[in-house]
């Protein structure tokens, strides 16, 4: 299961020590990715966490209102942009080992 949060700038470091330090939630497979490298115009960070509905219900709490769990078109806008990150990193590692 995914889950994308959008996580307000100035909550950015807080909510991340918050989600590293709780045992279940820091299990799963976290994703910070900056807003700009994104190409997105909000000022902060998105969050993508791939894990058990037990723990992305945990991380909601954690989070609360210092972000925003994003849904439909948005959450899939934000996860294409995410998996395209990542294949063109993989091409780029299999253009230099070759």
């Amino acid at each position: 299961m995914d889950a994308v949060f959008f996580i307000k700038k100035e909550r950015y470091e807080n909510i991340k020590n918050m989600l590293l330090s709780d045992d279940m939630v820091s299990r799963q497979s976290l994703d910070f990715r900056d807003n700009k490298v994104l190409g997105m115009e909000n000022e902060g960070y998105y969050l993508k966490i791939s894990g058990s509905k037990e723990s992305i219900e945990k991380a909601r709490k954690i989070i609360g209102s210092s972000g925003k769990e994003l849904i439909g078109k948005e959450k899939e806008l934000i996860l294409k942009k995410i998996n395209e990150q990542e294949n063109d990193a993989v091409a780029g590692f299999g253009n230099i080992f070759g």
